[in-house]
């Protein structure tokens, strides 16, 4: 895949870029390796003092980064402006927070004394440098979410992101150099993904980090673990909208919308599979397929557009397939599910009915805005749909019954259960996901440890 910035609104290419060379690859290796040495001994104080100005470069650069973000990737301008001000967010919540999450911990002196020690603690000291091979569809966020905890406590980044948003990627490299970090302690690899396994082999990087695909997860966790390298993974998605019959059926129907379309669809943590309770299915099924006919589809750079482009011809191909085998197997469309004419990777709003165990769609992504809807006898079934997938990245769960909250948060096999709302991030709260979703934590004090030296210190009596 060239490193090209093409608008997925009309296809046209605007800019292209040559890959790094080896000499050059080797020279930022080099680069990361020596500026960790003198940055890990940095105060909590300056990395804040730094970290806080990242955000105010970024807050000044943020309709200009939100027009690069839509042109490259396709999402609606208004939504890409939001993405940079909650990247500024975390940025300012871990410059405030990120010294109190990695304080010493003290054992209880019965523990100390009971290990023949007169004292110990657990100290949190930095790896290296630590490469992230990010995505495309949340091009700040994405990388902020772990540039932001990775160098509070102390790590420089090697960035290597998707090669179709090489402007955002070398945006978020200047980003940190003007906001004052030495130059070492960020940087952008312009390269293709084959040049990742031998980047992450190298001895000086210390630990990796991939939001992407399964087969991307696949492929680095197998070099990271032939290297014996940490990683933490965050992969796809086909989250479930669970809906009982005491919930607020209205608002859940909206809200689903939002849900299910957020991003263009294109997000892991999008609802996908929206899983009803007979008594209300109806009733919730006719509020949310007006509300998807609804959504405006259109150029992604005018203010009042809901829906844009997917970011790739190929993406589009993907989700059509989805939908064409569904319909080809007895599925219904009850909206959408025709490519429209004209320029760009559009597709519409689609919500798809009857779906079964034997069908693609029930088993893989579905990454653009299309809904699959199910039908649930009551809540053991609707749990056993839920989990019926390869991913547990996150969940939805409507009713007004705690009984029926405490089984969902018990029995959904899921990283998050989101309670009458839904799945969001946010730098307070650990995110990721079990089955094939991936490992680990990103955000939160679990995120920052994720990259950290976990070291027991320990004096004789």
């Amino acid at each position: 895949m060239p490193i090209a910035t093409v608008n997925p609104a009309n296809g046209e290419t605007l800019k292209t870029y040559e890959a790094m060379g080896e000499e050059e690859i080797e020279r930022r290796l080099q680069l990361a390796e020596a500026t960790f040495r003198t940055y890990r001994t940095t105060s909590f104080e300056e990395r804040a003092r730094l970290l806080n100005r990242a955000a105010e470069v970024l807050d000044e650069a943020q309709q200009d980064i939100a027009r690069v973000m839509t042109t490259e990737m396709g999402k609606p301008v208004k939504q890409a402006r939001a993405e940079a001000a909650k990247c500024a967010k975390a940025m300012r919540w871990y410059a405030a927070h990120a010294e109190a999450l990695l304080a010493d911990e003290e054992p209880s002196q019965a523990d100390v004394e009971d290990s023949g020690g007169s004292r110990a603690r657990v100290v949190y000291r930095p790896l290296g440098p630590v490469l992230a091979v990010m995505p495309w569809n949340f091009p700040l966020w994405q990388v902020i979410r772990f540039a932001a905890p990775a160098l509070m406590a102390g790590n420089v980044g090697l960035l290597k992101h998707a090669s179709n948003v090489p402007q955002t990627a070398l945006f978020l490299e200047d980003l940190f150099h003007q906001a004052g970090y030495t130059q070492g302690c960020f940087q952008t690899l312009l390269v293709g993904s084959g040049a990742i396994d031998d980047i992450l082999r190298d001895e000086r990087v210390k630990a990796a980090t991939l939001t992407g695909s399964e087969p991307a997860g696949r492929a680095v966790a197998s070099t990271a673990g032939d290297m014996v390298k940490k990683t933490v993974l965050e992969l796809g998605g086909s989250d479930p909208y669970l809906v009982m019959p005491s919930a607020d059926i209205d608002r859940a129907a909206q809200v689903a919308v939002t849900a299910r379309v957020q991003n263009n669809g294109q997000s892991c943590i999008a609802a996908k599979r929206f899983i009803v309770h007979t008594d209300v299915y109806d009733r919730f099924a006719e509020r949310f397929v007006a509300g998807m006919k609804a959504l405006k589809v259109g150029d992604p750079l005018e203010e009042d557009t809901e829906v844009g482009p997917l970011s790739s011809e190929q993406g589009r191909s993907d989700l059509e397939e989805l939908v064409d085998d569904a319909r080809r197997s007895g599925a219904s469309v009850l909206c959408g599910g025709e490519r429209p004419d004209g320029p760009g990777w559009y597709y519409p709003p689609t919500v798809v009915a009857d779906v079964t165990r034997e069908m693609r769609i029930h088993r893989e992504e579905t990454f653009g805005p299309v809904a699959t809807l199910y039908r649930a006898a009551d809540l053991d079934e609707a749990v056993l749909i839920a989990n019926d997938s390869p991913f547990g990245l996150s969940s939805n769960v409507w009713t007004r019954d705690e009984a029926e909250v405490d089984r969902c948060v018990r029995d959904l096999e899921a990283g998050g259960v989101f309670v009458n709302g839904m799945t969001a991030s946010h730098p307070a709260f650990p995110f990721g996901g079990v089955k094939r979703s991936g490992y680990g934590r990103e955000l939160s004090g679990h995120g920052i440890r994720e990259f950290c030296n976990i070291t027991t210190v320990w004096h004789g009596a």
